[in-house]
């Protein structure tokens, strides 16, 4: 350990502390009460901006406590899980702390997800309350799983009352054809009539290292989706550790970008969390739009905005770019898929703002490293370890420590912003989990002054606009198409979107397939962002192996691709 730690010792930023161990441990507390403390702190001050609209903290704070006991009144509890599909709008954060407030556990969904990735989430995650908005897109899914899956009773916020006038007035006559018709029964609750109450409720007792207070899925090493139990404490730690990185923070006067959603666990902690912690204002867009989120910048002059390389990119390539004003800008954080060096470069350039690349996993909550806001930004690199976090290099054939420089080695994290483990799946856990170090599957180098450099990956996972894409998912539900005989699916680099899935296909003998037949097969068994932007068909079986095992190895090195 002590050998590890030298790595990255004598280059540690002067104004951050990395060994908290012993001599000062993060903060940790249910996670509801960084709202509750900000809400004292900052009553008046602005807390969420959404297409012209703001609350205060006193506000939002208000609308929990309510929120809270209306799902107390419900049967919410410890114990139970309460689902979370929604867009960028006041109604997550909302949801999110009054759900914690409650003992419950959050469970995040992507509101893209298909039908059937819906139905397997809710019955793996045992959701039996889901919160959602009134939009067609996203209820009339939700509304197939109250007769479909265990899901009980669908909490709905109307869109329309998140906006301000005119628009919560126009919005229901413009974008009638948008709007769902919810069905008036017991098992669909308005938001307006659960936080029709009082909102005094006594929160639980809450063991902050124990009770999990989120299910967010992943692939984690195997591409088969689990939920990995996040506590109060995991959640705390990772805040605690990025207001240490990011330490010139001036408390209730700054304001966060959020355009990367916040089911997404990069945005949950370094926008959504780190912003109730700090008194941060929450500039939210429902989903991101290049011309709209410049119109954000340019208007509302926000201060810190994480995102996804893509997004940085597609900024700098802006044919009107310098029409906006991107100078509010001051820390910009870049996670989800590797930040290029032109992309970083460009956009430093151009706003003055400092672009750091972060690497995390789900199962972290999720950073565990980044490059320090001041010194050496090393380009291509994730930079140093996180506060109080471990990161070992062991040999990936025999497991041993390495304990050079420059030699690869498997990332190994340990750190209090580690999982408790994946639930219901002890058997996964004790794959990924050694002497308290999760492996991460990443293969990595330390240089010499302890950053780390990324080299390879060990999963298969594909990294579009930094959500996981599993290759997994998309070959099983393609392998559903009663042609099909073969399918391999792996990623591809992209220059917009850093990978997309491609798709090989080979057809039964005497059947035929087409590209536009295969995507709108696949349009209900898949999200959008797993749909492969590239299919080739072929009329010879796809390379095996010698036991006879499809090769996606021996498919991409045919490609001129190169094995991942």
């Amino acid at each position: 350990m002590q050998k590890t730690q030298n790595f990255w010792d004598s280059s540690y930023p002067s104004k951050v502390q990395w060994n908290i161990h012993g001599n000062g441990e993060l903060w940790s507390g249910p996670i509801y009460n960084y709202l509750e403390i900000t809400r004292k702190k900052f009553p008046h001050k602005p807390a969420f901006f959404f297409m012209g609209k703001r609350w205060t903290w006193e506000e939002i704070g208000s609308l929990v406590d309510r929120m809270a006991k209306g799902l107390h009144d419900h049967g919410v509890e410890k114990g139970v899980k309460v689902g979370l599909c929604l867009p960028n709008c006041p109604y997550y954060l909302i949801a999110y702390y009054a759900i914690a407030k409650t003992g419950a556990t959050i469970v995040n969904y992507n509101p893209l997800y298909a039908e059937d990735e819906l139905a397997k989430q809710i019955e793996d995650s045992q959701t039996d309350y889901m919160v959602t908005v009134d939009l067609k897109i996203i209820y009339d899914k939700l509304e197939k799983m109250l007769h479909c899956t265990r899901l009980n009773q669908i909490i709905v916020c109307s869109f329309a009352k998140s906006l301000p006038f005119p628009k919560n007035f126009l919005f229901p006559f413009v974008k009638k054809s948008d709007i769902a018709v919810v069905r008036n029964d017991d098992r669909n609750l308005p938001f307006s009539r659960l936080i029709a109450n009082d909102g005094l409720f006594t929160p639980p007792p809450i063991d902050v290292h124990n009770d999990v207070a989120l299910l967010q899925y992943t692939g984690g090493t195997t591409g088969i989706p689990k939920g990995a139990m996040l506590t109060h404490a995991n959640l705390t730690a990772n805040v605690e550790q990025s207001i240490r990185w990011f330490y010139d923070i001036h408390y209730g006067e700054e304001k966060m970008l959020a355009v990367i959603p916040f089911f997404h666990v990069f945005a949950m902690t370094t926008v959504l969390n780190l912003s109730v912690k700090c008194g941060f204002e929450i500039i939210a867009s429902p989903k991101f739009n290049l011309d709209e989120t410049l119109e954000l910048i340019n208007e509302q002059r926000p201060h810190f905005f994480p995102a996804v390389p893509a997004i940085y990119n597609a900024i700098n390539t802006h044919p009107n770019l310098k029409k906006y004003d991107l100078t509010s800008l001051r820390y910009c954080i870049s996670g989800g898929a590797p930040l290029p060096v032109e992309v970083k470069r460009a956009f430093e350039a151009e706003t003055g703002c400092v672009l750091v690349e972060g690497y995390g996993l789900t199962e972290t909550s999720p950073v565990a490293c980044a490059n320090p806001i001041e010194g050496a930004n090393k380009s291509g690199s994730i930079g140093l370890p996180f506060p109080g976090t471990f990161i070992e290099l062991h040999d990936t054939e025999t497991g041993a420590l390495i304990e050079q420089p420059h030699q690869r080695g498997e990332i190994r994290i340990k750190g209090q912003q580690v999982m408790k483990g994946y639930w219901r799946r002890p058997d996964e856990t004790e794959k990924v989990m050694v002497d308290g170090f999760l492996k991460t599957g990443d293969v990595a180098e330390f240089d010499e002054d302890g950053y780390l450099f990324i080299v390879d990956r060990i999963k298969d996972l594909i990294l579009v606009n930094g959500y996981n894409v599993y290759p997994r998912v998309i070959e099983e539900a393609i392998y559903k198409h009663p042609s099909v005989e073969e399918c391999v699916v792996a990623g591809i680099k992209d220059p917009h979107r850093g990978e997309v899935p491609k798709a090989w296909i080979k057809a039964k003998e005497g059947r035929s397939l087409n590209e536009e037949d295969l995507r709108e097969f696949l349009k209900e068994k898949i999200s959008p962002i797993e749909m492969p932007r590239h299919f080739e068909f072929r009329d010879e079986p796809l390379p095996k192996t010698m036991i006879g095992k499809l090769s996606k190895k021996d498919l991409l090195a045919q490609e001129n691709i190169g094995a991942r």
